[in-house]
């Protein structure tokens, strides 16, 4: 028995170093792949801009601290944005998107770890950009008048319309959600990765709202293990 107990905890020694994105205890690394819990672990972040930043200038995506945003409206407003792609680095083109510090650091795994395989596997290429409809909105669910705020009015959302790639071609949800069947079937399986990483991943399968984009939130409040993917 004692003999099963060292090799046991020789065998979890070797995972917590190899593969710490196994454990929910250890430390978030964007270089890691993705884990059961590293939504978890990129939803702490929300209430730790010095740590979300410090991994997202580890990970050299070229994205850049944003001015922070004041709001007459308590509910909106942000001081943990991010530009992302502004300097020299890994990062996709977004064009000039800003986003709440932990949807940055989201789309980096959901980049490396997601989009970039699924291009090569169903359309034989890579993208090279992003196209998005924004993020930061002061305003509640739907632009309603009343009910819940929008995680868009923290810049902890981003609404996703469109891949351009390298091959020149562009997909956007509005014609290639049920376009041929290669591009059916990335754009299912970008949405299906980003359900592994964001609190809320919303498609076309959604609603008629969300026919022509994603949306991706990192929206606070939530409890470990808890997500919405539709």
């Amino acid at each position: 028995m004692a003999g099963a107990a060292f090799l046991g905890w020789r065998e979890y020694q070797r995972l917590l170093r190899e593969e710490p994105q196994l454990f929910p205890w250890t430390p978030l690394d964007l270089a890691d792949p993705i884990g059961s819990f590293t939504d978890d672990k990129l939803a702490a972040l929300t209430t730790d801009a010095p740590r979300c930043r410090a991994l997202l200038e580890a990970a050299e995506t070229g994205d850049a601290p944003a001015p922070a945003i004041a709001s007459d409206t308590p509910q909106c407003g942000y001081d943990d944005g991010m530009r992302l792609g502004a300097a020299n680095g890994d990062r996709l083109d977004y064009g000039d998107t800003i986003t709440a510090c932990p949807v940055a650091a989201a789309l980096t795994l959901w980049e490396r770890e997601i989009v970039q395989p699924a291009a090569a596997r169903h359309l034989g290429t890579s993208v090279v950009r992003i196209r998005t409809l924004g993020s930061y909105s002061c305003r509640r669910l739907y632009g309603r008048a009343d009910g819940a705020w929008s995680a868009h009015a923290t810049a902890d959302a981003i609404d996703i319309s469109g891949f351009e790639l390298a091959d020149g071609r562009t997909l956007t949800l509005t014609d290639s959600w049920n376009g041929t069947p290669e591009e059916a079937a990335f754009l299912r399986e970008v949405r299906d990765g980003a359900c592994t990483l964001f609190r809320t991943t919303l498609s076309p399968d959604y609603n008629a709202a969300h026919a022509d984009h994603f949306h991706f939130d990192m929206a606070s409040g939530r409890t470990a293990g808890w997500s919405i993917c539709r």
